[in-house]
């Protein structure tokens, strides 16, 4: 076990070789999202046996989760990117007052989500779209979830903490640990036991109480991280918050805004067919799976470019600047190429429905021409974040998705008439508008601070 003072001195160490340092960084981050990426893969293989309604009610359920995600996920970046300059600047004292408040804010979120969720859960079903033929299966889902809400918000915290002073190894383990324990109940849960979808939430629920508990004697009890939590003397600080709500705030709304997209989609999606929401559904789990290397390597930007923020080392956040985006877009070519070729075999793992699996492939065809706009997109708002600029973020993302993708999308199919792959096309449109916006905006944020 590592002291403080050597974990410490680990990280440092991190500033002398900025392009190994991303990938210590990232391959634990995508090792441990690849497993739980393999989970969303597997569960909904498991759910799709129970047929197109069953792939639908999950469908439905997913802007929810993604606004949970994006609350606790966009002020976890913000956690990250604010322990990471900290550590940087060699400020302990504010590090561990920065992991601290991340801890009170996940009680906080977790109260608020799930007393929301459970009294108003089937009312924002209906608001989403859910057909009144899908909501029971829908809500027992939902109903089932909000009771997991708090373990899931309150490890999300810890991974961010852990994230920003370089630690990627204990998350991707504790991870990996919860997701097989997550897939092997799965089967337990939905068919052995009879539970149908349901079972899915159930089998999550006490996986993620487990990742919980792990965390807590980590951090809590054998004191693993190298930062300290003196709960019993917190105090909260203005300073640390707005630090922590500058960046982690815009980024929650960026997801927001996105799970907003998701219910806009799925609401245009079901006027064709419960089909297309469910195609639309597969597709976004398959998605995962190529920018699972983008994800890994964006989180590791926020905390290098945190840590060389916070050390003056100017230079040295323009490399792996253009380093982190070009190894993203040469990965993300590679993944769409092979994602086109194999998409037909790949949606047969997921559903047996032909209509689903045509709608489908469609869509991955189509979006997977824009996946290498999307990492450099994705890297960008990263590395902003890590500089401590999380509105542009925000904003073009409510530019793709509020301003073009939206609007587009019903434009063409509700004005012109024309079929549901013309959504596709309103994604295309609106990820090379976004891209070009956060280029700019990159180019800006780098002459005014560095």
């Amino acid at each position: 076990m590592d002291t403080a003072n050597n974990r410490h001195s680990r990280l440092q160490s991190f500033l002398d070789d900025p392009a190994r340092s991303m990938w210590t960084l990232a391959i634990p981050i995508i090792a441990g999202m690849g497993i739980q990426t393999l989970y969303t893969i597997v569960d909904m293989i498991f759910i799709g046996r129970l047929g197109g309604d069953a792939i639908a009610a999950v469908a439905f359920n997913m802007p929810v989760f993604f606004m949970v995600l994006g609350l606790s996920f966009g002020l976890g970046s913000g956690v990250t990117a604010s322990i990471a300059r900290f550590i940087g600047a060699d400020d302990k004292v504010n590090a561990d007052n920065s992991a601290e408040h991340a801890v009170a804010m996940a009680l906080g979120i977790s109260v608020i989500l799930t007393s929301l969720g459970l009294v108003f859960g089937q009312t924002i079903l209906l608001k989403m779209g859910c057909t009144p033929e899908i909501l029971p299966l829908a809500w027992e889902y939902l109903k089932v979830s909000c009771y997991g809400i708090s373990f899931s918000v309150f490890s999300m915290f810890f991974r961010s903490i852990l994230a920003g002073e370089g630690d990627m190894k204990l998350p991707m383990l504790v991870a990996g640990l919860g997701t097989i324990l997550n897939i092997i109940l799965d089967p337990i849960f939905i068919f052995t036991l009879g539970f149908g979808v349901a079972g899915a939430a159930w089998a999550t629920i006490i996986s993620q109480i487990i990742v919980f508990l792990i965390f807590v004697f980590m951090l809590f009890i054998k004191e693993h991280a190298y930062v300290r939590f003196r709960m019993g003397d917190f105090l909260l600080s203005k300073f640390i918050l707005i630090d922590i709500i500058k960046v982690g705030l815009p980024a929650s709304m960026s997801m927001i805004v996105m799970s907003i997209g998701q219910l806009v989609f799925n609401r245009l999606l079901v006027n064709f067919s419960t089909d297309a929401v469910a195609a639309y559904q597969v597709g976004g789990r398959v998605e995962m799976v190529i920018f699972l290397p983008i994800m890994g390597i964006a989180s590791a930007l926020t905390t290098m470019v945190g840590m060389f923020f916070g050390a003056r080392e100017s230079e040295k956040i323009r490399f792996i600047t253009k380093y982190g985006i070009s190894r993203s877009v040469s990965i993300t070519i590679i993944g769409a190429v092979m994602l086109y070729i194999f998409a037909p075999l790949i949606v047969t793992w997921f559903t047996g429905e032909a209509n689903i699996q045509k709608i489908a492939i469609g869509y991955l065809r189509m979006i997977c021409i824009i996946f290498p706009l999307i990492s450099v997109g994705l890297s960008i708002g990263r590395i902003l974040q890590g500089i401590g600029l999380g509105m542009p973020s925000f904003t073009i993302t409510v530019i793709r998705v509020i301003g073009v993708a939206g609007p587009l999308a019903y434009y063409f199919t509700h004005v012109l008439g024309k079929p549901v792959e013309w959504m596709w096309y309103a994604m295309v449109v609106s990820g090379i508008v976004a891209t070009a916006i956060s280029v700019v905006w990159l180019r800006a944020g780098f002459r005014k601070f560095l």
